[in-house]
């Protein structure tokens, strides 16, 4: 009873851990990488800056407006601030005070810091973008790998499953006296090394899914699963070319538009700086008034006193101003900021290249890595069939006691290791043609 006891509760815990175990499509674990991944978020902060900094730019090219004012109380002897002259009385002070002034010309420094910001704010984006492609790649990749190793280990229960029906078959033919006492326990050790292999499987099933769960940074301890879709290898092949896959590549990655804007910021930044050789031209505007209550006396002449809103509007004074600034020396500031500018620029041409050459020569080793492994993939699939007729052939003979246990298990271990380098070979090619697609644009889906 307490065995069954046991058992049961070990049925039951198992059941439930199944039950709340949450089984994840390949969108499902792409689309929480994006909103969980730390460098996805980093990239978005940065991009959010970069509207920030457009919008700068753009209103720094309005009128600045300020306004100011200020009350105080005076005792004894003062200086009444309407009249400028001497008072000993206590007296409170109110004024007002606002200017405005707009920028006319400065060299277009404005104008192309402007400009700047906005080629950096879509550049941002673009590298936005590329963080989010770096991740999906990465989630595809460990998602394949599950699936693949789940393969493997398919095969090897396959494999363990056909040696112990095997086994059994045999040791009732050793029973009988038709087959020798020693196929059954040469089959017993094979059926150890297959229950070995299989822990081995599951093993790489586990360490590929733990790898899934920090790359999408779950806890080790929460149990998963992935859904295993039906994935296709076609008919092996590749219809495009290097050049097709790379022209279309050099217009869509992100990692080459950034670079491009990059430069183009850079040259936005090298006119804004030369515009410091230039005057600048500005007017502004000034209003202001005050109050004081030194006035505010009811005299034979202002039987009524000299009221706070009269004041303010007597007091109100207007000023405009033209401005003119012409640069002749600030110590090598402005000399310096161009010639920083300008080998930016240079830097940026370099990095644009570079980023380019870098993108070719992943296309062109992807594009060798994808038409290796349709060769490995296709040389594969013939090997199995090959296999697959000779353990045939091969266990019909040993039933038979025509082949003795050795050439059996070569057979199986030959058919077993074919079947599992098919599996290889062909997630290998599926995983670097969806690689080609990603370059061309296409969506990764399966």
């Amino acid at each position: 009873m307490k065995k069954l006891l046991l058992c049961c509760l070990v049925i039951s815990a198992w059941t439930a851990q199944a039950q709340n175990k949450k089984v994840w499509t390949l969108r499902e674990c792409v689309d929480y990488a994006l909103q969980n991944n730390l460098t996805v978020k980093t990239s978005l902060i940065n991009a959010e800056t970069s509207k920030v900094n457009l919008d700068q730019s753009k209103f720094q090219m309005l009128p600045s407006v300020s306004g100011s004012g200020s009350f105080g109380y005076n005792w004894g002897r003062n200086i009444d601030p309407t009249t400028n002259l001497f008072v000993t009385d206590r007296i409170n002070s109110l004024n007002f005070n606002a200017n405005s002034s707009l920028l006319l010309f400065n060299g277009f420094r404005l104008y192309n810091f402007y400009k700047q910001s906005n080629v950096d704010n879509e550049a941002a984006a673009e590298d936005f973008i590329k963080a989010k492609n770096d991740v999906i790649l990465n989630v595809i990749t460990l998602y394949i790998t599950i699936v693949f190793n789940k393969e493997l280990l398919n095969n090897a229960q396959s494999q363990l499953t056909t040696t112990t029906q095997q086994l059994e078959r045999t040791r009732i033919l050793a029973q009988a006296g038709s087959v020798p006492r020693g196929n059954v326990l040469d089959l017993e050790a094979q059926q150890a090394s297959n229950e070995l292999n299989l822990i081995t499987n599951e093993n790489a099933v586990n360490l590929s899914i733990l790898r899934l769960k920090q790359a999408l940074q779950i806890p080790a301890s929460q149990a998963m699963d992935i859904e295993v879709p039906a994935m296709d290898a076609d008919d092996g092949t590749i219809s495009e070319t290097v050049d097709e896959i790379y022209s279309r590549a050099i217009e869509l990655m992100p990692e080459i538009r950034s670079a491009k804007l990059k430069l183009q910021s850079s040259l936005y930044a090298y006119k804004a700086n030369r515009g410091a050789y230039f005057p600048r031209l500005s007017i502004g505007g000034n209003l202001f008034t005050n109050y004081s209550s030194a006035r505010d006396i009811v005299t034979p002449i202002t039987p009524d006193g000299y009221s706070r809103s009269e004041q303010l509007k007597d007091n109100l004074a207007k000023s405009a101003s033209l401005q003119l600034q012409i640069p002749i020396f600030n110590g090598y500031q402005t000399r310096a900021s161009v010639k920083r500018s300008y080998f930016n620029t240079q830097q940026a041409e370099i990095n644009l290249t570079s980023a380019e050459n870098t993108l070719r020569q992943s296309v062109e080793t992807s594009y060798n890595d994808a038409i290796a492994s349709s060769k490995t993939y296709q040389s594969a699939l013939k090997l199995v069939n090959a296999r697959e007729e000779a353990f045939r052939m091969s266990k019909q003979r040993f039933d038979n006691g025509a082949v003795n246990f050795v050439e059996y298990q070569t057979a199986e271990n030959s058919l077993f290791q074919a079947k599992s380098d098919l599996v290889r070979a062909k997630y290998d090619f599926i995983f670097k043609k969806k690689v080609l697609d990603f370059y061309q644009g296409k969506p990764i889906e399966f």
